[in-house]
């Protein structure tokens, strides 16, 4: 636990390449100062406010799985907070957010390294209105989540990716938790390209890599998603 960081990824990217990190390893902070999301957009938080945390993983399965422990890091975040509050219904906004009344409570950033993967996580805890970063977020205080413990939620979420780690590691095909939870299955969807291209189609499955696939068979492995109905 650190009070003030950067970026907990930075952190341990940085005992990750000083060779003294470990599988397991954790970090968590009450406040970061250049906290980033997915493709490099930076991520704010006041103090104390959110949940923040990164974590190193040696997956046991070929590289080019791994791909797939974002997805699972997003199931466990949902599972861990059902578990403690069971009528809050998250669910999942492929590829990387968690959504509670279709707003985004929280999301996840992972970085290959050499032979692991940092993993790093945000849950809007305790944000108010007037503090959420952007309009489509939300937090768990907003939606009258019954735990508002940080730490509870933390230890909620490291049981529960410990057991789908274990299961994922073992060869279990996860793919059906995840479309169970899934906001973007099922839904006509337009994916949004770093190039500014885009395309719309029906989400209808991910690949046991964590692709998205469409209803016309092709698939989208990076790009934003935005539900049309």
């Amino acid at each position: 636990m650190v009070e003030v960081t950067g970026s907990t990824q930075d952190d341990l990217a940085q005992l990750v390449t000083d060779k003294k990190a470990h599988t397991g390893d954790v970090i968590v902070t009450e406040f970061q100062s250049a906290g980033r999301g997915r493709l490099d957009r930076k991520f704010d938080a006041p103090a104390s406010s959110a949940l923040m945390f990164s974590l190193y993983i040696q997956p046991q399965r070929d590289k080019s799985d791994w791909s797939f422990l974002t997805l699972l890091t997003g199931l466990s975040a949902v599972f861990g907070l059902t578990t403690l509050d069971p009528e809050s219904a998250p669910t999942l906004k492929w590829p990387n957010d968690i959504l509670m009344s279709d707003g985004k409570v929280g999301g996840i950033i992972a970085q290959a390294t050499s032979d692991g993967v940092i993993i790093g996580v945000g849950i809007n805890v305790g944000m108010t209105q007037e503090e959420l970063p952007v309009a489509h977020a939300t937090s768990l205080l907003l939606n009258k989540f019954s735990v508002l413990d940080r730490n509870l939620i933390l230890a909620s979420f490291l049981n529960t990716f410990e057991e789908l780690l274990e299961r994922w590691q073992n060869g279990e095909d996860l793919r059906h938790l995840y479309n169970e939870r899934s906001a973007t299955i099922g839904r006509e969807v337009r994916i949004e390209h770093p190039d500014g291209s885009y395309k719309i189609g029906k989400a209808v499955d991910i690949t046991p890599t964590g692709e998205l696939i469409l209803e016309d068979g092709s698939r989208v492995s990076v790009g934003d998603i935005v539900h049309l109905r």
